[in-house]
């Protein structure tokens, strides 16, 4: 069996301990709102990544908040580390952006209290490829690409598990739950966000859509896309002192609205698909 870790697992623990280190300064400069104001519940400062997230808060932004009396600021991410380490220092008063395994995984390994307050979509995740059009292509040996954090490792060694090309342990975390792999394939551990950069040197990758679409891949382009009942949906995640917010019950409302169910079905044509 041959498994190459290529960048090296980074722990949660320890980009937490710097990221925190790198985000007092923001935390000074922008304090999260707390409270709510004359005019409505006032202002929520949301964490997450462009897309889909980032999208989905701009479109509850312009088309829902006010009629609500909340106004959403939402602060840009590009990377699943730092959300939570600025969620926790008060950087950001609820984030959108994980599912709920990986904010299990985060409080375990940083003696964390994080809470989810509820699912609102499921972004699908897909292996992709500039070689093979479909699994059945690909060679003995094949270099594969995965995430190298725990809980979308585990999730692409469970697809690729479904596909009968790897044997692995109930839940997988990392390359040593792999306990047959016949077909010798070179699974390569790589940081998520880079993973559409390292299309051109493996065989075959596994991307998030968080990073897929902005790299321009599309339902189109995959090989292999993870089903709609998948476990990994994404939660509005907050801290136990904003657990019953007024503003963070009404951003988990809007987000779960009708009129935002339509606009993920409609934008990203079942790649993103409402929880609710």
């Amino acid at each position: 069996m041959k498994l190459t870790s290529r960048a090296g697992r980074l722990t949660v623990v320890a980009f937490a301990a710097s990221a925190l280190l790198g985000l007092s300064a923001c935390a000074a400069e922008t304090p999260a709102a707390t409270g709510s104001d004359a005019a409505g519940l006032g202002t929520i400062n949301v964490g997450a990544l462009a897309t889909p997230a980032g999208d989905i808060l701009t479109f509850v932004q312009d088309n829902l908040a006010a009629d609500a009396g909340l106004e959403i600021v939402y602060k840009d991410f590009t990377d699943y580390n730092t959300p939570n380490v600025a969620l926790t220092d008060g950087s950001i008063d609820a984030n959108l952006f994980q599912n709920a395994t990986f904010l299990d995984t985060f409080n375990t390994a940083t003696g964390g209290d994080l809470v989810s307050l509820g699912s609102v979509y499921l972004p699908s995740a897909a292996f992709y490829s500039d070689t093979v059009k479909s699994l059945d292509d690909l060679e003995d040996g094949a270099r594969i690409a995965i995430p190298n954090d725990p809980t979308n490792e585990g999730r692409a060694l469970k697809m690729l598990a479904a596909e009968g090309l790897i044997e692995i342990t109930d839940e997988p975390t990392t390359l040593a739950d792999v306990t047959d792999n016949p077909r010798d394939f070179d699974l390569v551990e790589i940081e998520n966000a880079t993973l559409p950069q390292a299309l051109p040197d493996v065989d075959a990758a596994f991307v998030t859509i968080s990073f897929a679409l902005p790299a321009g891949l599309s339902a189109d382009d995959a090989i292999l896309i993870e089903g709609a009942d998948s476990p990994y949906s994404n939660v509005l995640a907050t801290t136990p002192e904003l657990e019953n917010d007024p503003r963070v019950l009404k951003l988990l409302e809007l987000l779960q609205a009708p009129e935002t169910q339509k606009y993920m079905t409609d934008t990203w044509g079942g790649l993103v698909i409402p929880t609710v």
